[in-house]
C-alpha cells in the first residue's frame, strides 16, 4: 500500500508540490504566513483607500499603542481557548480592574493613606491593586468553571453582567480623573524610550534573537533533528532582524510636535535650538507587550505549566489519566488570564488618563477574534502566542483603516464580527483538508 504522504505529493500539481516542499524546508507556518499576508494587504488597502495616511509615521505608532491592551489580553486568551473554554467576561473584568485602580489613585492614596499629588508609591500601588482584583476574580471565575462544574460559557457571560455593573458602582457611574502622571507613563504617548534607547532596544533585541536562532539551531543538530539550511537560517534572521530594526525607525520617525518641545525646553529654561527634532520612540506600554509575549512564550514552550495546558486542552481525558489535576489547572489557566486583563486595564486607561464606565466595551469580541484570527482551535489544543499578537494587529488595522475611511461605528462592528466568523470557517477549512482534529 502506498503512504499517504506519497500518493498526496504525487497526485499534487509540480507547482504546488513545490511550494509545500519549500514552506516544508523554511519550517514556516503557513498560516502564520498568510495572516502576515493579509495583515500587509489590509495595511496597503487602507493607505491606498485614505491616500498615504494610513503609512505614515504618526498613524503606524497610533496603531501599535492602541492594539496593546487587546493583544496582552489576547495571549491569555489562546491558553483559555485551548483548554477548551472561553472567557467572555474580559472587557468588563478589565473596566473593574481599571475602576479599583482608578478609586485608589483619587481616593484610596490621597484621603486614606495620606499620599499627596505626584507622590511614587500611588503608581505602583494602584496597579497592585488591579493585578490582585483580576487574579482574584480570574481565579473565582476558574474554581467555579473546573470544580463546581459549570461551563465556561455560563461563567464569564454572567461575570461579564456582573462585573461590568461592579464597575458602575464602583466610581457611582462617573468618569473618575486625571490619573497619577507616573501612571499615564504606560498608556502610550505619554511614556516613550526616546530615539537613542529605542535604538538601544533594537541593537539589543538583535542580539537576542540571533543567539536564540543560532541556539535552537544547535539544540537540533545535537539531537539528530533536521535543521534549515543554512542559507535559509541566515535568509530568515536577516528578515526578522529587518522587521525588527523597521519597527524601531517607524516608531522613531513619529516626532514629538514643536510646541512641545518649545514647552520641554522652556521648563528646563533653555531656548531650543533652530531645527531641532525629536522622535518619540518605543512607548513604554510595548515594552509591557513584549515582556508579556516573552513570560506567556517560555510559559507555553518551557514550563511545565505549559505543557499541561497543551496537553489537557488535546486530550482532556487521557491528561486525566496521566495524573494532570486538570481543575487545578482551569484555576490557573483563568488566573492568568485575570492578571493580563489588569494589565491591559492599566494600559488602556492610562492612555486616556483617566477611567470612563464604556472603557472595555466589546473587547470580548476583539480578543477572542484575535485569538481565532491568530490560529487558535476552539475544540483547543492549538494555538500561538505569535499568532494572537498577528491577529490582534489585523484587528485593529481593520478596525483603523475603517475609521479612518469614514465607516460607521456601527458598520464596524458587523464587519469586525464577519470576519470572526470567516475565520473560524477558514480554520475548519484548513484543519479538514491537512487532516487534523476539528
Amino acid at each position: 500500500m502506498t503512504p499517504l504522504s506519497t500518493t498526496s505529493a504525487t497526485n499534487a500539481p509540480p507547482d504546488l508540490a513545490k511550494r509545500k516542499g519549500l514552506i516544508a524546508l523554511l519550517d514556516i507556518d503557513p498560516r502564520l504566513l498568510g495572516m502576515i499576508g493579509a495583515l500587509v494587504a489590509l495595511c496597503v488597502g487602507f493607505d491606498l483607500l485614505t491616500d498615504g495616511r494610513f503609512l505614515t509615521s504618526r498613524n503606524l505608532f497610533n496603531l501599535t499603542i492602541q492594539t496593546v491592551s487587546v493583544a496582552i489580553m489576547a495571549t491569555g486568551m489562546v491558553f483559555v481557548i485551548v483548554t477548551r473554554h472561553i472567557d467572555l467576561s474580559v472587557g468588563a473584568l478589565l473596566a473593574t480592574c481599571s475602576a479599583m485602580m482608578a478609586v485608589t489613585q483619587t481616593i484610596v492614596a490621597p484621603d486614606w493613606l495620606g499620599l499627596g499629588l505626584g507622590h511614587p508609591m500611588i503608581a505602583p500601588l494602584a496597579i497592585l491593586v488591579g493585578l490582585v482584583t483580576g487574579a482574584l476574580i480570574g481565579a473565582f471565575h476558574g474554581w467555579v468553571i473546573g470544580y463546581l462544574g459549570v461551563p465556561a460559557f455560563i461563567v464569564t457571560l454572567g461575570g461579564l453582567l456582573v462585573w461590568r455593573n461592579v464597575a458602575w458602582y464602583l466610581t457611582d457611574g462617573q468618569t473618575i480623573g486625571p490619573l497619577d502622571q507616573a501612571f499615564q507613563l504606560l498608556g502610550g504617548i505619554g511614556g516613550t524610550l526616546g530615539e537613542t534607547w529605542g535604538w538601544i532596544l533594537g541593537g539589543l533585541a538583535t542580539i537576542a534573537l540571533i543567539l536564540s536562532q543560532w541556539r535552537g539551531r544547535q539544540a537540533k543538530i545535537d539531537h539528530d533533528f533536521p535543521v534549515k539550511p543554512l542559507w535559509a537560517e541566515v535568509g530568515m534572521g536577516v528578515i526578522t532582524v529587518g522587521l525588527v530594526l523597521g519597527f524601531i525607525a517607524t516608531l522613531n520617525a513619529y516626532d514629538v510636535p514643536r510646541i512641545k518641545l518649545e514647552r520641554l525646553f522652556e521648563a528646563r529654561g533653555e531656548v531650543m535650538p533652530e531645527g531641532f527634532t525629536m522622535g518619540y520612540g518605543v512607548p513604554y506600554s510595548v515594552l509591557l507587550l513584549l515582556l508579556v509575549i516573552v513570560v506567556m512564550r517560555v510559559i507555553a514552550r518551557r514550563t511545565r505549566l505549559g505543557r499541561y495546558i497543551f496537553a489537557a486542552g488535546g486530550n482532556p481525558e487521557a491528561a486525566t489519566l496521566s495524573g494532570i489535576d486538570t481543575r487545578l489547572l482551569t484555576v490557573k489557566v483563568f488566573t492568568i488570564m485575570g492578571i493580563l486583563c489588569a494589565l491591559s486595564a492599566v494600559v488602556a486607561s492610562a492612555r486616556l488618563s483617566f477611567h470612563s464606565n464604556d472603557i472595555g466595551t466589546l473587547d470580548e469580541l476583539r480578543v477572542i477574534a484575535a485569538a481565532v484570527i491568530g490560529g487558535t482551535a476552539l475544540s483547543g489544543g492549538l494555538g500561538t502566542i505569535r499568532g494572537a499578537i498577528v491577529g490582534a494587529l489585523v484587528m485593529q488595522s481593520l478596525q483603523s483603516g475603517m475609521a479612518m475611511v469614514g465607516v460607521d461605528a456601527p458598520f464596524q462592528n458587523i464587519v469586525i464580527g464577519g470576519v470572526l466568523v470567516i475565520a473560524v470557517l477558514i480554520d475548519i477549512l484548513y484543519r479538514k483538508r491537512m487532516g487534523t482534529r476539528i
